[in-house]
C-alpha cells in the first residue's frame, strides 16, 4: 500500500508499528513526537492489559526526562511514576503505574 494511503503525507515516511511491550525506549524517537507518542503508547498498554511499564529516556542532560515526566503528569492514565532502580535503568528510566480500568 502506498504511503499516502497509510496516512503519511507524500515525502514523509509511513508510520511504523511499534510492538506493545512493558517497555518503551525513546532513543529512536524525535522529541517532537513524544507528546503524541507517549499517550498513545499508554493507551495501547492498557488495551493489552499492561499496568506497569518502563519508559527509557536515558540519563543525558535530563531534558528528555523532564519532558517525559511533564507528559506523564498530565496523563489521566497514569496512577504513579518513579525513577528506575539499579535493575530497571536508574535515573535513565521512569517506571509508570497505569490506572486499572473499571469493567
Amino acid at each position: 500500500m502506498p504511503a499516502a494511503e497509510q496516512g503519511a503525507s507524500p515525502g514523509e515516511p509511513a508510520p511504523v508499528a511499534i510492538p506493545i511491550t512493558w517497555e518503551l525506549d525513546l532513543h529512536t524517537f524525535q522529541p517532537k513526537d513524544l507528546p503524541a507518542l507517549i499517550p498513545a503508547y499508554l493507551e495501547a498498554c492498557l488495551a493489552h492489559n499492561l499496568h506497569e511499564v518502563r519508559i527509557i529516556h536515558g540519563k543525558g542532560t535530563g531534558t528528555l526526562r523532564q519532558t517525559v515526566h511533564a507528559i506523564l503528569q498530565r496523563s489521566p492514565q497514569v496512577a504513579a511514576t518513579r525513577v528506575g532502580d539499579e535493575s530497571t535503568g536508574s535515573w535513565g528510566a521512569t517506571l509508570v503505574t497505569l490506572h486499572r480500568t473499571q469493567k
